[in-house]
């Protein structure tokens, strides 16, 4: 096959020797070969570009009759100014919304339309790794079964103040229920008025999920925090995450991406307009972004409250058996135990236990529905600390 200038410098000589007179069109084809309609085509083309008329044309056809029309991709792109970090799926969900199934582009094309704008992100692809444990995700079946909650790492605001979010969402339906700066230090002080604040608007869940660190949990017994010891009196699950795993939290992390994506980067001038950016963002996450997982719907769409309502007062002290010892934790963390004391756990000051016998001289210490230890009077051993059982095997036994 003839390169292309090779080709190109035969049909000149050939237009050459046509224009000379010297030759016919029959001619001329016996001369180079091809068909008279051939000839008749370059010379046509000649006489209406001239030499330019010459060169290869495109073979694409002139109009595309599956092209999307103009006004659709001119809403597509305008939806990508107003959420600049949406990709396709999310969009052509919008678009779909104000056009209507029947004009509305696939999703393959949608995303073309962005990446010939140069409005789409080229992602490295995912390393493989292992298929991690479905577990403690898999009994997240409706809303309020699980909260997440955990701390958006810390970073400054542009005039220098600390800013360390506090969000806590629904695992299920992935429902933002707060985002808010917490400008003081960490403890449950500062985060039990934001968790108040959610219960009293949303109801409580079954079970919150954290991770190991304050003010979500303690190095004590059970790993039980001030904090946490609030949620189990008002009968709330406690959840927590193996250290150093936090894709068993995996739906909240993903969350916190797009939120610094959205809100932090850069982060604002104060922390009063760093907090407006959260309240738009929370706005926009919950009631106009679609989300994958829930079928391109909204979470706002699927949410519904928990019907558990929020005591304005804890309630009484879950009752134990009536052949177990029951005693109230010190101040310190201690209680009282045949004329001596044993340690516990500060969280748990001011609480109610239930000692259970287990064997001979052998006990298991009780709050509400977790057993936290056991210990061996006859030994006189320290507390032996045990597994908490998981809020759901809870629900089960109780039924």
């Amino acid at each position: 096959m003839w390169k292309e200038s090779s080709v190109m410098s035969e049909r000149i000589k050939m237009l050459t020797e046509y224009e000379s007179g010297e030759y016919g069109i029959s001619e001329l084809a016996d001369l180079y070969g091809v068909s008279r309609k051939t000839v008749y085509k370059w010379v046509e083309r000649f006489e209406q570009h001239g030499w330019e008329g010459l060169k290869n044309q495109s073979r694409a056809p002139h109009h595309h009759p599956n092209a999307t029309e103009p006004d659709i991709e001119k809403a597509l792109l305008e939806l990508k100014g107003r959420w600049s970090l949406w990709g396709a799926p999310k969009l052509r969900r919008k678009l779909l919304a104000q056009v209507g199934p029947e004009r509305c582009p696939a999703e393959s094309t949608v995303s073309e339309i962005l990446r010939r704008h140069g409005l789409s992100k080229c992602r490295r692809p995912a390393r493989r790794r292992a298929v991690p444990s479905q577990q403690p995700l898999a009994h997240c079946q409706q809303a309020n079964e699980v909260w997440c909650a955990d701390f958006k790492g810390w970073f400054r605001t542009g005039d220098g103040q600390t800013c360390q979010p506090l969000t806590i969402s629904d695992a299920h339906t992935r429902y933002l229920l707060c985002c808010q700066s917490v400008c003081q230090t960490i403890g449950h002080l500062s985060v039990k008025p934001l968790f108040i604040q959610a219960f009293r608007e949303y109801g409580m869940p079954q079970a919150i999920r954290t991770d190991n660190g304050p003010p979500f949990a303690a190095t004590g017994l059970g790993g039980l925090s001030t904090l946490a010891v609030w949620w189990v009196r008002l009968g709330i699950g406690v959840e927590r995450i193996e250290p150093g795993v936090p894709q068993q939290n995996g739906r909240h992390e993903r969350m916190h991406r797009t939120l610094k994506e959205a809100t932090a980067q850069p982060p604002a001038s104060s922390l009063k307009t760093q907090q407006k950016r959260f309240d738009q963002f929370r706005q926009e996450y919950n009631e106009d972004r679609p989300h994958e997982a829930l079928g391109q719907e909204t979470p706002a769409s699927v949410y519904v409250p928990s019907s558990r309502q929020y005591p304005e007062g804890l309630p009484q002290p879950r009752g134990y058996p009536e052949l177990w010892s029951k005693r109230s934790v010190r101040h310190n963390g201690e209680i009282r135990w045949e004329g001596g004391y044993i340690y516990l756990s500060k969280a748990l000051a001011g609480q109610e236990v239930g000692l259970e016998p287990i064997g001979e001289g052998q006990w298991a210490v009780h709050f509400e529905t977790l057993r936290l230890a056991t210990f061996d009077e006859r030994k006189k051993q320290r507390v032996k600390a045990t597994p908490l059982v998981s809020w759901s095997e809870i629900v089960e036994r109780q039924e």
